[in-house]
């Protein structure tokens, strides 16, 4: 009875292992930060090349001062 006891207790810690490192990984792909994509189509769209928005002249990456007013009002110049 004994020795059933003990498998029934390893049992249960491993599968509650198990679970918690399954819920603290979705956890962790859930919250990770996601990369920003630069969308040509953006810059298709307006008529500007993608560095008129970006920092970087090849675009993608951060925005600059008129890549962020574009994003607050809505992916527009037009307001």
């Amino acid at each position: 009875m004994k020795n059933v006891k003990v498998k029934l207790t390893r049992t249960i810690i491993i599968g509650g292992s198990a679970a918690l490192a399954a819920a603290v990984l979705f956890a962790g792909l859930v919250v990770a930060p996601r990369s920003a994509t630069a969308l040509p189509a953006y810059a298709q769209k307006e008529g500007k090349a993608c560095g008129y928005c970006h920092a970087n002249p090849a675009g993608g990456g951060p925005r600059n001062a008129k890549g962020q007013q574009y994003e607050a009002n809505g992916h527009s110049f037009k307001k």
